[in-house]
């Protein structure tokens, strides 16, 4: 490169030039030293350029050094960035993933809450009940083949369920748990399908005549006082152009009040005022009404990045649902699965039909029949819910009823929005 600049610089025939100079001063030749002079002192300036252009190029060199081990540590970054996932991929499909390790276990390890009357709670014998109880016992026998084989985990704080989850001291978190962006981004949860539809609702007594939320313009309504359903009230109502009394007081004040007759309706969670009501010998004189005014799905969580065990939780969720729409309950699922009505019946209980096989999710530790031995378990959504909640919280025009349900002249924004994905 140096050779280049001085070749382009003229300077490369210096030398002969100095040679050139002394000859003609011996010989002798007055204007020839002028002139050669002359030439000494252009080719000094052409030195001096092409000595900046060397200055020059060497620092665009350096600058290109600095280019390329910028782009070197970026790609080193990635490639690390890249293992890390690769690890962490290879890691969840080991045989540390939670469907192993129940598996291997031989125990379902269920995270519930145990006050929550009708939902999950401990019976006088000590035995545990309730709505979200049946989603553990279908998840062991479609994964163990026996409803019984579960360990039922206190996850009643709030502030540790999740923690429960993340430190896999739980395999499956059932316990009234809503759906929210935040729990679902920030804790390291995954959610299946909605197991109940809930909200803020209102309860009266059955002999009151009041059927849907227009019968309380003009009510009494007990209210808990600072909470957020004080504020969903107001503005409901505002919406609806209604006029009522508020009556507040704590959570116990309110209900408190309702019971003895001070307010014509109360209002709060659905499932809350629900299980309070459970409590009473006379509980069969309160109803609560159809309609409710904010968004609660509750679901079942598993740890994120499990997918294979969230497919087989979610699909035993579906799998209920569906069999409900399908008319398979715990009674008649082995006539069912012996003499399948149709393909999709056959799909979904895992059962040959006209030579095509049952549908699978294809996991060598999951065969076929895995929701047909959660049915015959526990039977159908809809037996589940009849038999844990259906007589304090009627199904009827609820969010909870079946989608194709149209047996019932519901109200006006009301009505069921339970159906289940296609298994096939």
């Amino acid at each position: 490169m140096v050779a280049a600049v001085f070749r382009r610089a003229g300077l490369l025939c210096l030398p002969a030039v100095l040679a050139c100079a002394a000859a003609a001063c011996s010989g002798g030749d007055s204007e020839r030293p002028r002139e050669l002079e002359e030439r000494l002192v252009r080719a000094e300036l052409l030195l001096a350029e092409a000595l900046a252009d060397l200055e020059q190029e060497a620092d665009a060199g350096k600058d290109r050094i600095a280019e390329l081990e910028a782009e070197l540590e970026r790609t080193e970054r990635q490639l690390q960035q890249a293992s890390e996932v690769s690890l962490a991929s290879a890691e969840r499909d080991s045989d540390s993933s939670t469907l192993r390790a129940v598996i291997k276990r031989g125990e379902l390890l269920c995270g519930v809450k145990l006050t929550r009357l009708l939902f999950s709670y401990l019976e006088a014998d000590r035995s545990i009940a309730g709505f979200d109880i049946e989603f553990c016992k279908a998840i062991a026998a479609a994964v163990l083949g026996d409803p019984s084989r579960v360990q039922y985990i206190d996850a009643s704080n709030v502030a540790t369920r999740f923690e429960l989850l993340q430190n896999s001291e739980i395999d499956v978190l059932v316990r009234a748990t809503t759906i929210t962006a935040s729990r679902d981004g920030l804790h390291s949860v995954d959610f299946t399908t909605p197991t109940f539809y809930t909200g803020q609702g209102f309860a009266v007594r059955r002999d009151s005549g009041i059927k849907q939320i227009r019968d309380l313009d003009g009510a009494t309504i007990c209210v808990q006082s600072g909470a957020t359903t004080e504020q969903n009230l107001a503005d409901h109502f505002t919406e609806l152009g209604l006029d009522y009394t508020p009556l507040g007081g704590t959570r116990a004040d309110v209900f408190e009040a309702f019971f003895v007759g001070h307010c014509d309706a109360v209002t709060a969670d659905v499932t809350v005022f629900a299980s309070w009501i459970s409590m009473f010998d006379d509980a069969g004189d309160f109803t609560v009404l159809g309609s409710i005014i904010s968004k609660e799905p509750l679901a079942l969580g598993v740890r994120d990045y499990d997918s294979e065990w969230k497919d087989v939780v979610n699909w035993v969720v579906q799998g209920l649902i569906a069999a409900e729409e399908m008319g398979i309950t715990s009674r008649n699922v082995g006539s069912m699965a012996s003499n399948p009505p149709n393909p999709t019946v056959a799909r979904l209980l895992g059962v040959p039909f006209g030579g095509s096989a049952g549908a699978t999710l294809g996991f060598d530790s999951v065969d076929a029949q895995f929701i047909q031995r959660a049915i015959r378990a526990v039977g159908n959504y809809g037996e589940i819910y009849d038999r844990t909640i259906g007589d304090t919280i009627p199904r009827a025009c609820t969010r909870n009823a079946l989608a194709i349900d149209d047996a019932v002249d519901c109200p006006a924004g009301q009505g069921g929005i339970l159906y289940a994905l296609p298994y096939q």
